[in-house]
């Protein structure tokens, strides 16, 4: 099973602010590379730079999401599912980022790691640092490239325990 584990970093509350972009494939259940990039947000004024720490400095000379696609199109390519912690965030920030940028997001499922690690582990509370405590994963919270990776490497823990993912799938 092929799946993209994504998270977002975000500069305000718009669905469109993206600042940076984490992402991890896993193929047959090993994570097989991971990286992350800055996006240039549609506005200048970052609120959330107290979180991530990313500042408009950071990001103005990055390239806007509408730029970015076509180098991060091909990380979608044969995956069966898009992975994040919290997936009901980063699905809105994608489908955002991809209406402003009249691009087509991914019509894809999506997987809940908060979910998977309450079906799997029964776990709570399901912060992803907590998630990464328990399973031993590295993390730098907040880094988008660190998120995304250790969201992928929650997916493989729950995959080596023979955990369903279904039902941590979230409903359309």
């Amino acid at each position: 099973m092929n799946i993209l584990a994504i998270d977002f970093e975000t500069a305000d509350y718009g669905h469109d602010s993206a600042c940076a972009i984490g992402l991890a494939r896993i193929e047959d259940g090993h994570v097989v590379r991971s990286e992350g990039f800055l996006i240039r947000p549609p506005r200048r004024e970052i609120m959330f730079s107290h979180i991530h720490g990313l500042t408009w400095a950071d990001c103005e000379s990055s390239p806007a999401f509408a730029a970015l696609w076509p180098g991060l199109a091909s990380w979608f390519d044969g995956i069966e599912m898009i992975a994040a912690h919290n997936a009901g965030f980063d699905r809105g920030i994608l489908n955002g980022c991809c209406a402003a940028a009249e691009i087509v997001a991914p019509a894809l499922p999506y997987l809940c790691t908060v979910r998977l690690a309450r079906q799997a582990w029964d776990l709570r509370p399901t912060r992803l640092p907590d998630v990464c405590r328990h399973l031993v994963i590295a993390l730098n919270h907040h880094d988008a490239a660190s998120d995304a990776r250790a969201c992928a490497e929650i997916v493989c823990a729950a995959l080596a325990d023979g955990v369903a993912l279904q039902g941590a799938v979230l409903q359309r």
